[in-house]
């Protein structure tokens, strides 16, 4: 017993001495910056606010940063946890609740409000997640922690973390507001500090460009970056089509016409509004699940997050919170899905056997993925982690 409490003594004296030294470097780098931002125009005075009280690195951010996950979701997975009946239906309320606002932005802007509503949601679930303190972050601590700790970002870092403090500068916003996700990603519509820069917009007309209280300047905001990326007024994202089996099709961009010389069609037999618009063929889950011809404004989306995924996402949720039905060609999912309902009861339900700790919010991501595949497993189930009717069922009978 003595043995073991001298061991962990010495543990502890260990784990402080090394905190206590990782601090000591911290703060000299911190003090070392200061040279860095202030011939980058930030004056004294604001970088002396902007520390003020940081002594520390945050771990939870450099924990996010090298965190690998081992699930590499396919696009029904992603697109299942964003696109639903929950967040169409908060998408339709919110555009109940902002409609003079959108009606201006849409105005000046030419950027259809169910894009914006869908991006928004995107980005922070319709603002929810800003008041969750366990994912928020001080955003001058986060980039400081990245540009001191985390290699593969620290230029990065650096440039955001300067941009920040401009920020703060403007007197745009407060010091205790200046709060973003751990990557610095910053208010309603997650921008990182020199997007915010280049496009933040004063919508609501007080003098600040306040993307974190202010809804109108965010959702401006994001009208401003899509706009001056070649945002085209009064057209979609993109189509799906039916694709005539058999046949392959050529790589790159072709025109809307020529598309359907080929036999890719829409599933509702209606022509294509600009047939000479140019358009290119996606199948991101493979020739047996939708199909879509992508035209400029998906690319557009792009400019926001340059990932396939995430642009559909944004343009199938418009579309549904517009009141337009959902795909004609589900995805292929190898298992039989749940409504978003369904995987709160699901979620539950494991919850009460001990196999999960996380929010109940239909959402299934690792930690739910985890407590499905123990369940699995201890009830001689195939172990796939999928939020499938089988589970449920099996569930509900515990």
């Amino acid at each position: 017993m003595i043995a073991k409490t001298a061991v962990a003594a010495t543990l502890l004296f260990t784990l402080a001495t090394g905190n206590a030294f990782a601090d000591a470097k911290f703060q000299r780098w911190i003090a070392d910056f200061r040279s860095v931002a202030l011939k980058s125009g930030v004056s004294s005075a604001t970088y002396a606010k902007a520390f003020a009280g940081i002594t520390a690195p945050d771990p939870e951010v450099l924990q996010k940063a090298r965190y690998q996950p081992e699930f590499t979701a396919p696009v029904w997975d992603y697109i299942d946890n964003r696109v639903n009946e929950n967040s169409i239906a908060a998408g339709q309320a919110m555009a109940r609740k902002w409609g003079p606002w959108l009606s201006r932005i849409e105005k000046s802007f030419g950027v259809d409000r169910s894009v914006l509503l869908a991006i928004w949601s995107m980005e922070s679930n319709y603002g929810e997640i800003l008041k969750r303190d366990d994912v928020m972050r001080d955003a001058i601590r986060s980039l400081a922690t990245l540009a001191y700790g985390d290699k593969r970002r620290a230029k990065y870092a650096r440039t955001q973390l300067i941009a920040a403090m401009k920020i703060l500068q403007t007197g745009d916003i407060d010091r205790s507001h200046l709060t973003g996700s751990w990557a610095g990603a910053l208010g309603h519509t997650q921008f990182i500090p020199t997007s915010y820069q280049a496009y933040a917009v004063d919508m609501d007309g007080n003098g600040k460009r306040d993307i974190w209280t202010s809804i109108p300047d965010a959702l401006a905001t994001a009208a401003n970056l899509l706009k001056r990326n070649g945002w085209r007024s009064g057209e979609t994202w993109g189509y799906e089509v039916v694709l005539p089996a058999g046949r392959k099709f050529p790589a790159g961009s072709l025109s809307l016409a020529k598309w359907q010389k080929l036999g890719v069609v829409r599933p509702n037999g209606k022509p294509f509004a600009r047939p000479s618009e140019k358009a290119t063929l996606k199948v991101p889950d493979g020739r047996g699940g939708p199909a879509f011809l992508m035209i400029k404004n998906f690319f557009v989306l792009k400019r926001y997050n340059n990932a396939d995924k995430y642009a559909l996402g944004v343009g199938l949720l418009a579309d549904r919170i517009a009141g337009y039905k959902g795909l004609v060609q589900d995805w292929n999912r190898p298992f039989t899905p749940i409504t978003m309902k369904e995987r709160e009861e699901l979620q539950h339900h494991l919850q009460a056997l001990g196999y999960y700790d996380g929010n109940i919010d239909g959402k299934i991501g690792s930690g739910s993925r985890a407590a499905i595949e123990a369940f699995q497993k201890r009830n001689g189930l195939s172990t796939d982690g999928h939020p499938s009717k089988e589970v449920l069922s099996v569930l509900r009978r515990r």
